[in-house]
């Protein structure tokens, strides 16, 4: 009987270790809750490769989120988007940010990732000076986007009126407007790398480099405040996604290289090295909001709404997630580790 009764309770004990381990095994083989986002990209640059490198790298996964980028036409498009709700977060230049607080809206820059915009007037072979351009047709993108806004500070800077004294043409960045440009439907267009790479081949020169021209930091991370009060955890898990994604494309070239290819469809890996010779360096590590590289944003906004000069700087910055990241010694770890 002894036995039995030992044999019956060892039975009981083994169907009890079976029931109270199989929650456990449950539980470790579920995959994690990733949050959904979408990623507002703003051209097809390689201003872009940071959320392209977090994706393909899979370091949203690794801050526990499923990023879906989403290209929009520029700024505008991407600052209504972000106040639609359609957007977690995107890239909004620092003016268009500006005008939509001024207008009630409530979008705010957390960084400025890039120093200066890489972009150069490409133009006809005739057009030696900026005095040239008069009369001639322009194409920047569309209306309140990057390149729109660069060359009309820069026009404006020579002392020509954009509308004015040249025709400002609403063609889309991209292919778009080096198609217009060789086809002859605009005398100059302002293009990025590698385009403009292209439009030299092609037989038209740099009338002037807009990094030399305006220091604009831009690649701003935007976001709503709204978002702030709501999800901070959610924006500083992406934050921490996008400031490793910095570290990546400055440090794994190849993996960079390979990024690049993909979303900007480039086989040619001389034009590849190019890009990423020009924009590997310039990604900032610890990409504070620049207020002090603002000023050219509150004088190009104050040609239209001069109450802007009422404002400071640090109204339209949230320094904190930055500040927070590099306080916790976040950024130094990333850069101390192989």
């Amino acid at each position: 009987m002894k036995a039995c009764r030992r044999f019956v309770w060892h039975v009981i004990g083994v169907i009890s270790g079976v029931l109270v381990l199989r929650p456990v095994i449950s539980c470790q083989a579920e995959e994690p809750v990733l949050k959904k986002i979408k990623v507002g990209i703003s051209a097809l640059s390689p201003a872009n490769a940071v959320p392209w490198v977090a994706k393909e790298g899979r370091i949203f996964e690794k801050y526990g989120l499923d990023a879906e980028l989403i290209f929009v036409q520029g700024s505008a498009q991407g600052a209504q988007a972000l106040i639609g709700g359609s957007l977690f977060v995107a890239p909004v230049v620092t003016p268009t940010v500006m005008n939509a607080a001024l207008g009630g809206a409530d979008l705010v820059i957390l960084a400025h990732t890039l120093p200066g915009v890489v972009s150069r007037l490409m133009v006809k072979a005739e057009i030696k000076t900026v005095a040239d351009l008069r009369g001639k047709k322009i194409g920047a993108g569309r209306y309140g986007t990057l390149m729109d806004f660069l060359t009309r500070y820069i026009l404006k800077k020579h002392g020509l009126q954009p509308d004015r004294d040249v025709a400002m043409l609403q063609i889309d960045v991209g292919p778009e407007l080096l198609q217009a440009l060789s086809a002859g439907a605009v005398d100059a267009a302002a293009l990025s790398h590698p385009a403009y790479s292209r439009a030299e081949k092609l037989g038209f020169h740099s009338l002037w480099d807009a990094r030399k021209e305006a220091l604009f930091p831009f690649m701003e991370v935007v976001i709503r405040r709204r978002t702030i009060r709501e999800d901070r955890d959610g924006l500083m898990q992406y934050m921490k996604a996008h400031l490793e994604g910095i570290k990546v494309f400055k440090s794994q070239k190849e993996l960079s290289l390979n990024v690049m290819a993909k979303y900007l469809k480039i086989s040619d890996r001389k034009l590849l090295e190019e890009s990423y010779s020009l924009y590997a360096p310039d990604f900032i590590s610890v990409p504070y909001p620049n207020t002090e590289g603002m000023k050219i944003s509150f004088e190009y906004v104050a040609l239209t709404k001069p109450e802007i000069m009422k404002h400071r700087a640090e109204e339209f910055v949230d320094s904190s997630f930055v500040a927070d990241l590099d306080g916790s010694g976040f950024i130094q770890k990333l850069y101390s580790s192989k």
